[in-house]
Order: structure tokens, then sequence, then C-alpha cells
């Protein structure tokens, strides 16, 4: 460890969050301090062991893209790889691994420890110590101080946290360690506003007690799949895990409806808001009363332990309670619970607090990332925690802030709803928030971001002249699609037949041809004799036959892109411009957006004041002229 207690980045919180800020600060040289309770928090799983799903998977993607290491541990330490929704379009496929949690926080901790710039230091910490609206450093709860020129919290869910097992409460972060009440107390007393949330977990149970006959497999997919453009190999497929699908039972609900009242969701206890997208097992009876059962899938956590987790059902019911509920599910019926599920109340900040840097406007080098944000998720958490970290390091060394687009990455989206919108419950990303989401998908990741990470100086050159050949390759496979052409006498036709087309009448291009359903460019490249890897093939398939639609987004993308080009001036003040509406000014003053594009999303600023706005910044242009003649 190092004895100097002077950094330039200080991370305050070792999970998936704190992990991406601190690696990516110190591969940019800068020297940083992780802070964690203890060395075996860092990347810890308190929830589901696993990592990517529906639009989660794609930030994964987009975090590798940029230099971030989610992808390449996910990658190393998975259980079972499985691409979602290949039935349906690839705007909305994504990768999910079932993780081991031992071995994947058990790489993250040996990354921390041994990389160059990184000192990680055990401890709690008390408060953030702040001078002229500016962060200087923490203090410990040992009364140490530790200064830095920027420091970065990513506390997840330990701030002021309670646990909440029915009436029972105690004052606790997960599995049973230290809260503190300082560290918020601390960020309010600095003019900064905070909110409570609330989230859970469900019960795991002791793998070998489990019936899995009375329960539906679900295995992964068999091919060749990756977060990490980087890896090279994964598990063979014949030594994956497999996890399994169970459902509620009428006796299920008859337990759970008997004692809602013991909840501690519907008795009083919980102050926060829940997850909207991942509510207590009673929530969803609650809210959804008409369904006859719900899906809880059965996941393996680690081949290190003799445990499952069962997803889906989270409650904060008493043991004995939970213990009946267990009991009544297809294949659980002597299931012996190894850990009780609980719910758990924290401290988070309003996000509309942030600029889109995830610095906070009323204190300077004071950036936040993570569940302090209001997200949920260890995927949004990263994606912040990468964010943060570049932002930082970008504000150290005088370069533009690296702001990233709705258009360009699922990570721009939920960076902008939280800076724009804010939330009151637990924010998820889903693939119905973006409005791009044909062009945010798990292929293209690297084609949209990559570069910016080689810009940055985070990924390397070897990497980037790869990408640079496989963009060569798309291209090049493109080109001879459209310069070669299938005839009626071209053994096509066979191919062409077995699919329940009819043969040629006339010439076609092979790129006109790819765009018929179920037509793979794989084959017709064989038809050709010109050889294609898989990869390559399966992005040229893609381009091409969603090429109109693509067209289509990035016409709208480049046109609403044009609001963003208009930056906002830091020192507008917005309640002086006249007939902008009252609704429009408070928000607007509250929020302090940075572009005009950023202005036109803020919920309550209708399409008039945004006229009224670009007429003031007009008119506010031509004074600024005028005096400068």
């Amino acid at each position: 460890m190092d004895a100097s207690k002077n950094y330039e980045i200080i991370v305050v919180g070792a999970g998936h969050a704190g992990v991406e800020a601190a690696l990516v600060s110190a591969r940019c040289n800068k020297k940083t301090a992780l802070v964690t309770l203890s060395i075996e928090n860092i990347a810890k799983m308190p929830c589901n062991p696993s990592i990517g799903g529906p639009a989660k998977g794609i930030v994964v993607r987009e975090i590798d893209a940029l230099g971030g290491q989610m992808g390449i541990t996910a990658d190393k330490t998975a259980l079972q790889f499985k691409m979602l929704n290949t039935t349906k379009g690839p705007g909305v496929q994504s990768l999910r691994v079932q993780s081991d949690k031992i071995e994947y926080s058990k790489m993250m901790q040996e990354l921390c420890l041994h990389q160059e710039n990184l000192t990680v230091i055990e401890g709690q910490v008390k408060c953030c110590n702040f001078e002229n609206d500016t962060v200087t450093g923490i203090t410990m709860m040992t009364g140490e101080i530790i200064n830095s020129k920027i420091v970065i919290l990513t506390t997840g869910t330990y701030m002021s946290s309670l646990v909440m097992v029915s009436k029972n409460v105690t004052e606790s972060g997960p599995d049973s360690e230290p809260t503190t009440h300082d560290l918020s107390a601390s960020l309010r007393a600095a003019g900064l506003e905070t909110f409570r949330l609330k989230t859970g977990t469900p019960p795991r149970v002791k793998t070998n007690t489990i019936d899995f006959t009375k329960t539906e497999i679900q295995p992964g997919t068999d091919q060749f799949v990756s977060f990490s453009t980087t890896t090279k190999e994964i598990l063979p497929y014949d030594q994956q895990v497999v996890c399994y699908l169970t459902y509620t039972a009428p006796k299920t609900h008859e337990i759970i409806k008997e004692n809602l009242n013991k909840s501690s969701m519907y008795s009083g206890v919980v102050k926060g808001v829940g997850p909207r997208y991942c509510p207590s097992i009673e929530d969803k009876l609650v809210r959804f009363s008409d369904k006859e059962r719900h899906q809880l899938f059965l996941e393996p956590e680690s081949l290190h332990l003799d445990t499952t987790y069962v997803q889906g059902f989270s409650t904060s019911l008493p043991y004995d309670i939970q213990e009946e509920m267990v009991h009544s599910l297809p294949g659980l019926e002597n299931a012996i619970i190894d850990k009780y599920a609980y719910a758990i109340e924290y401290d988070a900040i309003d996000p509309l607090q942030l600029k889109p840097t995830l610095e906070t406007m009323k204190i300077k080098n004071l950036f936040t990332a993570g569940q302090i944000n209001g997200t949920s998720g260890y995927e949004e958490a990263a994606g912040q925690g990468l964010m943060a970290g570049i932002n930082a390091v970008n504000k150290l060394n005088n370069k533009e802030p690296l702001v990233l687009r709705r258009d360009e990455a699922y990570i721009g989206v939920m960076i902008d709803d939280l800076v724009t919108k804010g939330t009151l419950e637990p924010y998820r990303l889903l693939t119905s928030r973006a409005e791009f989401r044909l062009l945010l998908r798990h292929d293209n990741a690297d084609q949209r971001l990559l570069e910016k990470g080689y810009n940055l100086g985070i990924i390397k050159e070897e990497r980037y002249q790869e990408f640079l050949s496989k963009m060569s390759k798309i291209n090049e496979g493109k080109a001879k699609l459209k310069e070669i052409r299938f005839t009626p006498k071209d053994s096509v036709n066979t191919y062409l037949e077995s699919l329940g087309y009819e043969k040629l009448t006339e010439g076609i291009t092979g790129y006109d041809l790819l765009k018929r359903p179920n037509v793979e460019c794989s084959k017709l490249c064989k038809e050709l004799g010109y050889e294609i890897e898989a990869e390559i093939a399966k992005e040229i398939e893609i381009e091409v036959k969603y090429e109109g639609y693509i067209n289509k987004a990035l016409k709208e993308a480049n046109r609403l892109n044009q609001m963003e080009k208009v930056i906002l001036p830091e020192d507008i003040n917005y309640l002086e411009i006249d007939n902008l509406s009252l609704e429009g000014k408070q928000k607007l003053e509250k929020i302090r957006p940075r572009t005009m594009g950023q202005a036109s999303r803020i919920s309550g600023v209708n399409p008039a004041d945004i006229a009224v706005l670009a007429i003031a910044l007009e008119q506010r242009r031509r004074k600024k002229g005028s005096n400068e003649d």
C-alpha cells in the first residue's frame, strides 16, 4: 500500500461502478485510490449471479468497446452463455451470462490489487470534505483525512441503509455489513438533495435439495458468443451449466396473500420506492392479480457453492413464511434455504443535480455513479462508473468531456434519462427506453464506440488495428455482394428452393438477394467460393437486411442531433427569459441542460418554450456581437 495520502482521484466504493471508475482512472495514469469496506467486497454480486440481459447486455458490449473491464471478466468467469431474443429483430437481441460469482469477484480483486497507479484502501468513509463548493477529499471513520483533486462516489446501497424482514428493521448494509449515516449527511450539508430508495433480494436454496425433474431445463446458446471482442475462447457448450425454470403455484399465492400485512412493503416499514421492473413477489401478486402464476428461474451461483438463486422471488416476508413459500414451489418442496430474502432501503441523490458528465452541479470535482444515482443493476452501475472515471480523467487533463448521445449508446440513453428526467424509483435500462435501438445493437457496439476508446488512450493500438481490419472485411464483403450477379443458371437456385423460393428468372446481385428473408450471407458467400468469417457474415447480413430501417433511423437521429450541437451558455439565467412558461423556467433553471436537445427532453419544457429559448439565444448572440463591435 502507498503510504502517501494524496491522490488525483479517490473512488469510494468498490462495487461494479467503483471498479470501472478506478481501473480506467489508473490505466489513464492517474494516481488513484479505491476505498472499500474490505477487499472481498470488490465487484461482489450481492443479488443475481449474472451479467447482461435485455439492453443490459448491450451496455456490457459498450463498456468493452470503450475499454472497460466488465465484459472481459464476465466472459472469463461465465458458467453459461445465452443469446436472448434470437427470434426477434437485431435491435433487441442481447447476451446474458450466468456468472460464477466467486470467480468474477476474485478476478476483479486481483486486477485492482495489481493495477499500476491504483491503491486499494480498506476502511469506511465517514464524509466528504469540501472547500469553496469544491470537494477536497474524504475523512475515514478513523479520523484519517485523505486528499484528492477529484472524488467519485459509488456507494451502492450502503448510505444510511436499513435491512428489513417483515417489521424487523436493522441498520445495516447488505449481508450485515456496516452502513453510514454521516456520508449522506455530509452531502446534504453541502447542498445536495437525497431521497430514499428500496430494493430487495430473493432467498438462496441448497442446490442438492432441489428436485429438478419437476422444473424446465434452460440451456445456453450452442455457438460462440461473447461480451468482449478480445475474447477468443469461452467455456465449451458441453461444459456449461444449465439453469431451470419453475413457477409459482396457487398455494404460493395463497400463502403470500394471507401474510401480506407481514411484508415490509405493506406493513408501512418501507419508506423508499421499490423497483418497478424487478418487484418483490408480493408486489407482483398485488399489481398483477389476474396472473395465475409467475416465472421463477433457478440459477446456480458458483461452482464453489451448493446454492441456487431463485430469480423473481424477492420478498421481505418473515423467515417462517419464506419457508412455506419456497416449499410451495414445484421442485422445491424439500428445499433447504441457505440464505433468507430481505429488503434494503438506502439514500440516493437526486440525479437531476448531475451534469451529463456525472459531476455534481453544486460541488466541483465530485462525481457519482451507480445506485447512488438512483439506478439498479450491475451493468447500469458499471456503465456509469466507466463514464465518471473517463470524465474525471478528462477534467484533470483539461480535455473535453465525453458525453454519449442517445443514438450512440444505451449508456448515453441512461445518463441522459437520469440527468434530464430524473427518477423516483430504481432506474433500469430497457430496450423500450431507446428511440434508436436499431442503431444500438449488440453486434455494432465496437463500430459505435471503439474509436472513442482509442482516442481516449484506453483502447490499445493492437486492438484498434484488429477493429480496422474487421471493418475492412465488412466493407469488402458488401462490395463483393454488390459486384456479383446470380443468374437463373447458377447453383444458388438449389439453395433458394430449399428456403421455399422459386428459381431465379433474371439476374440479381448478391446484395439484393441477401435482402430476402432467411437468406444467409455465409451461404451466399459459399456459393461464390468466397471465404468469410461467421462474425463478419452476420454483421453484413444485419446491415443489408435492415438497411432501409437503419438509414431511416440515422436520418432521424441526425435531425435531432442538430439540436445537440446548440450548446447552452453556462451563465444563462432562465428565470429572466420572458415568455417561457413558469414550469419551463423552473425546470430549466434546476436541471441546467447542456444542449438545446437536452432541454427539449425535460419533462415540463414544452415546444413553445424551446422556440422562446431559441429566440433568446439568438438575441443574446446578436447582443454579444454588437458589444464586441
